[in-house]
């Protein structure tokens, strides 16, 4: 089980060169200058952001400057917040789980409203299997430690199936795409964009997404150390969250035409994906906790992470 963390840990953390260049300045450095740095991943609000500029002027006016970092998806992030080479970012619901569990000094500062439809478990379009129920015994493929991993384990749950009956075969995005369309794998579980390229690219099928097995929130993060010597800042980069976040709701197609050459994708791929997220971010809540704890404890009593741990005690309340 320990060794299962410690894997997790050093496969979500970046190539050494890119860790060597994100924490190139020391923390006391960063403070000196006053820079705020932000870890980003090519899909979602933090993106629309960097892209705007508005930030930087914000900053500035507040002495501060800002850092963008992108990493491939949510454990690497804040693997890098963990050992202090960002001070803010944002993942969906398992990597901070696995990160807290680890001892990584995350704390939760908000969070987007549920978007299920968001992910899925995704199969060939030709492929026998019919059903979740069909997985038992079968290869799924999955990015180990991310936002997928919970829909997996209450999908075959609910199908009466347990986790122990598939066999995971863990890879990054791009490498499971390769797998599941080389038919390497039966199964892939996947979020967007990636799954939305997947179906338009491929023609996958769902055999089941988050609809009325798990909310799929996305959160936001902050350093502690951060946010107790910089709560302002914090706030000023949560606000201008805000705005864009109003901007992209109002105009899917602008957003999807901004987005797509970054990502690589057509816009009409990343339009798909843009209205299955959701929109709104909210401060945490305590209906929010008790929904990651439960993720929380279902990972503990999997032995997926080696103990309990109680969601409140990295979350910042409204206020604070």
């Amino acid at each position: 089980m320990k060794r299962f963390v410690r894997r997790l840990i050093a496969s979500a953390m970046l190539s050494m060169t890119m860790v060597a260049t994100v924490t190139g300045l020391s923390y006391g450095q960063d403070r000196q200058d006053k820079v705020v740095r932000i870890g980003f991943q090519k899909y979602g609000k933090l993106v629309l952001l960097k892209s705007k500029g508005t930030l930087e002027e914000k900053l500035k006016a507040a002495g501060y400057k800002v850092v963008w970092t992108e990493f491939p998806s949510g454990p690497p992030l804040l693997e890098a917040l963990n050992i202090g080479a960002i001070d803010f970012g944002n993942t969906g619901e398992a990597p901070p789980i696995f990160a807290q569990a680890a001892g990584a000094p995350i704390q939760y500062v908000a969070y987007e409203p549920p978007a299920p439809k968001g992910e899925a478990i995704l199969v060939p379009k030709d492929s026998p299997l019919k059903s979740v129920a069909d997985l038992k015994g079968k290869k799924v493929a999955l990015n180990k430690g991310s936002n997928v991993h919970y829909p997996l384990v209450k999908a075959l749950e609910k199908a009466g199936v347990k986790y122990s009956e598939i066999e995971p075969v863990f890879l990054a995005p791009a490498d499971a795409r390769a797998a599941f369309e080389r038919g390497s794998v039966d199964a892939w579980v996947i979020w967007d964009p990636f799954q939305a390229a997947a179906e338009a690219a491929t023609g996958a099928r769902t055999l089941a997404d988050g609809t009325g097995i798990v909310s799929n929130y996305q959160f936001y993060f902050s350093s502690k150390k951060f946010l107790e010597s910089d709560p302002k800042i914090v706030d000023l980069v949560l606000a201008q969250l805000s705005e864009v976040d109003d901007w992209a709701k109002s105009d899917i197609r602008a957003v999807a035409e901004q987005l797509a050459p970054a990502i690589g994708l057509p816009v009409p791929v990343v339009e798909v994906a843009l209205k299955r997220q959701s929109y709104g971010i909210k401060p945490v809540t305590d209906s929010v906790i008790a929904d990651q704890q439960k993720v929380a404890d279902t990972f503990f009593a999997l032995n997926l992470i080696p103990k309990q741990i109680k969601i409140s005690d990295a979350a910042r309340r409204p206020g604070t």
